[in-house]
């Protein structure tokens, strides 16, 4: 396993384009963000370990995160 570097996250938007900047807010991102991206690897690991296709791997993981729903969806 790599060493854990510390990862830069992007400066989130709102769908206006304006910038959340809430430090509440963005600490909260940049937690979410570390812990989905741990929580990303050690599956990946696991499944190359199981001698699972890093290239299915990554392509069921990929389908994981298009598969989210939004529940605050708004009516336009």
């Amino acid at each position: 396993m790599k060493p854990n570097t510390k990862q830069k996250w992007p400066i989130w938007v709102r769908d206006d384009a304006s910038i959340v900047a809430c430090t509440e807010k963005v600490k909260v991102m940049t937690e979410n963000f570390d812990e989905l991206k741990q929580i990303a690897q050690d599956a990946l690991e696991d499944g190359l370990l199981m001698e699972v296709s890093e290239a299915q791997m990554r392509d069921a993981l990929h389908q994981l995160i298009d598969a989210l729903v939004n529940p605050y969806q708004k009516n336009h």
